[in-house]
């Protein structure tokens, strides 16, 4: 359901020059307007016409959400999809055992009949974009309270998006964009039969681990391969058998033609979240209070996993997902600490506050805002220590997690809702099955013993739950107590519990249960009120912030930041020099992955097979030199998110999957650095080299184009 009609309201920019760096992530619909001259001059070969159009078919139309966050490609006529194997990680994961270890051994489906379907996947398509800021403020008046502001726009948006999707299966989400002072619709279409194709062994698709996570240079082949499968007629369905392969609009050509250094690249994918225009107090916060508490808690978190990993394989096929997804956020805060000191971000904020204080002093819509902004800042600190502490440490530990999500069937219990009820029944005895299975209770006992001391060691008195005596007294012994005595780890006992409201109902007394629900209380009654009444007023002054921003640097085009909306981010490939002394080349190749193997460290354990194949120097077309690519990097500004997104070369074929962001330039969310920012993709011709000289899938290639 596309529209035809774009309304622009960008009535507050005063938009003349686009900044000329590779910084930025911009919207689709806007290309032709702001940004499609500057690509051209760059190196660009296409049209806006070709990323984004509601008039045909067009290189949008091939690009997914992955999940709840990454990003997808279509590279066939077949719906066969590209994307991270740190993305499809939790689908291999949950396919994997002992006797069929996929993590370890990797998967390939040599037919359709072979792949494996996922009942949680799912993969969304953007069907349009529209510009809706004069309908969403419509009737909002200069001497509205801010609530009564924001009771009209929910009720604008809600009205609009019910508008836009009618009866359809379509759904709309309406997003704010510079702190609310814009808004755009994006109308979705969901996929649900989402199956597993084909995905390396670990040892390749996560090759260096969380030793080389974040950094360059990088061996990783991080991909996996799905399907979309869709009823007869190519829309969604729930699984079946009798589904087929969906038809796309549009699937990219894929060119194993090569790259050099200072070609034209761009990505077009999903990031999920940056914060380029925050204030120097937020800046401090992260960097001085938030980044090392939440990275001390994690270190003792992931050397516990690690220590019951390394010893035990079925633990380790257990606990991947899980490890790998703490270490992720871990690394790259210390990254963001080193950038940005380096930068210098938080004097380069203050002097740009300084200018806006000088320039809004005049002006009383803004002559207070960032004063206000760093008062709020310094009255919220103990309650963002608090509530890191609380999700870090509190909500961490497994089984205090799992708990929580008892909350609402335990109060159902109470009601007569029979349908809503049996529906809740059923998504937990889901929800119970997948937490069991991947369930050490020895590990879990361990986290708790090491984060909840973390806790009442750094968090104020005045954020205590009830039981702080006891637990002060002994922590051990009353976390021994609780493991004795809870229900929540005997997966047979939940069961029956669950089959009547009275063993619901005694789940409400159960010592983990209570132990959740003094700390949620605390947050809930004490923490939560301030933290949500102090973020309010925060977006309300960076509303106010933005919008002078935009007039005081009205010769500049200031990008949103991004909100896990489609997004066109370019640049060129290149190197760069992280220190003095060193240079990094802009590619590496199947040399550099061999150099590095060591049987004796499971992230450098390179499979026999790719061995063989080395030695053998079997590397078909995809040879260059004597080798094969493997990963190369680039100046596009991408960030979480954009993993899995299609890098494209000027003409618009896909030459890589996007991964990952050097460790040098990873403070990119809050100050890009075009000497130092660049992300990391895996070359496709490693890819399909994979594919075909290693797992002997070479009938996947042949669904594709491949331009040589």
């Amino acid at each position: 359901m596309k529209k035809i009609a774009i309304v622009f309201t960008l009535l507050f920019l005063g938009l003349a020059n686009l900044s000329k760096g590779d910084e930025g992530m911009w919207i689709p619909l806007l290309i032709e307007k702001f940004n499609i001259q500057d690509m051209q001059e760059k190196g660009f070969k296409l049209s806006a016409e070709d990323i984004y159009s509601i008039n045909q078919a067009c290189i949008m139309d091939a690009i997914v959400i992955f999940g709840r966050g990454c990003t997808g490609e279509l590279v066939s006529d077949k719906g066969l999809l590209l994307t991270n194997h740190h993305c499809g990680y939790g689908a291999i994961q949950r396919h994997s055992s002992i006797e069929h270890d996929y993590l370890t051994d990797g998967f390939w489906a040599m037919n359709q009949q072979e792949e494996l379907p996922n009942p949680d996947l799912k993969v969304t398509f953007l069907n349009s974009i529209e510009d809706v800021t004069s309908k969403v403020l419509k009737g909002v008046k200069n001497n509205f309270s801010e609530k009564e502001r924001q009771e009209l726009i929910n009720e604008n948006i809600k009205t609009i998006g019910e508008d836009a999707v009618g009866e359809t299966d379509l759904k709309a989400s309406v997003k704010p964009f510079y702190y609310g002072n814009q808004y755009f619709m994006f109308i979705y279409k969901e996929y649900k039969d989402v199956r597993l194709v084909g995905a390396p062994p670990s040892a390749i698709g996560k090759f260096g681990g969380d030793t080389d996570n974040w950094m360059w240079p990088r061996h990783t082949g991080d991909f996996s391969i799905f399907r979309i499968y869709a009823d007869k007629d190519n829309n969604p369905a729930e699984y079946s058998a009798d589904n087929v392969p969906y038809k796309p609009k549009k699937f990219l050509p894929i060119s194993i033609k090569g790259l050099n250094e200072g070609d034209f690249t761009w990505v077009l994918g999903y990031p999920g979240s940056t914060n380029n225009y925050i204030t120097s107090d937020a800046i401090k916060l992260t960097k001085d209070v938030r980044n090392p508490n939440r990275i001390k808690v994690r270190d003792k978190r992931i050397e516990i996993m690690n220590s019951y990993m390394d010893a035990n394989d079925t633990i380790r096929i257990k606990y991947a997902s899980k490890n790998a997804g703490a270490s992720n956020s871990w690394k790259r805060w210390k990254g963001e600490i080193i950038g940005l000191n380096r930068l210098n971000t938080v004097e380069k904020k203050l002097e740009l506050e300084a200018q806006f204080i000088e320039w809004a002093s005049k002006k009383d819509e803004y002559k207070d805002v960032i004063s206000e902004l760093s008062k709020v800042y310094n009255e919220g600190e103990d309650y963002v220590v608090a509530s890191d502490y609380y999700w870090e440490s509190i909500k961490s530990i497994e089984i205090v997690r799992f708990a929580s999500q008892f909350d609402k069937l335990i109060e159902m219990a109470e009601t007569e809702e029979e349908d809503e009820f049996a529906k809740e029944i059923e998504r937990l005895n889901k929800t119970m099955n997948s937490f069991y299975k991947d369930y050490v209770k020895a590990i879990d006992k361990d986290i708790f013993n090491g984060l909840l001391p973390m806790y009442y060691s750094n968090v104020d008195k005045r954020f205590y739950p009830e039981i702080e005596e006891t637990v002060l007294n002994n922590s051990e012994a009353f976390i021994e107590s609780l493991y004795k005595s809870t229900v929540f780890t005997n997966q047979e006992r939940m069961k029956i519990l669950l089959e009547t409201k009275e063993g619901i109902k005694e789940l409400s007394d159960d010592p983990i249960y209570k132990f959740y629900t003094a700390f949620n209380k605390v947050f809930v009654d004490k923490v939560n009120p301030i933290s949500d009444s102090l973020n309010r007023r925060i977006q309300l002054l960076y509303r106010s912030y933005m919008k002078g921003l935009m007039k005081m640097q009205k010769d500049k085009v200031l990008f949103p930041d991004a909100n896990f909306t489609m997004r066109v981010s370019y640049g060129k490939v290149a190197g760069f020099s992280p220190r003095d002394g060193v240079e990094y080349k802009y590619y590496t190749t199947l040399d550099g992955v061999i150099e590095k193997d060591n049987p004796n460290i499971y992230d450098y354990d390179v499979p026999e097979k790719l061995k063989e194949v080395y030695i053998a120097k079997d590397f078909g077309r995809y040879e260059v030199n004597g080798t094969v690519p493997v990963c190369f990097i680039a100046t596009n500004h991408t960030t979480g998110g954009n993993s899995g997104s299609p890098v494209l070369d000027a003409e618009g074929n896909l030459i890589g999957l996007n991964f990952d962001r050097a460790w040098d330039g990873i403070m990119s969310d809050m100050e890009f650095d075009p000497e130092r920012s660049r992300n990391v993709t895996l070359d496709i011709r490693y890819l399909l080299f994979i594919v075909d000289k290693f797992a002997g899938a070479g009938h996947l290639l042949e669904e594709m184009t491949i331009i040589e």
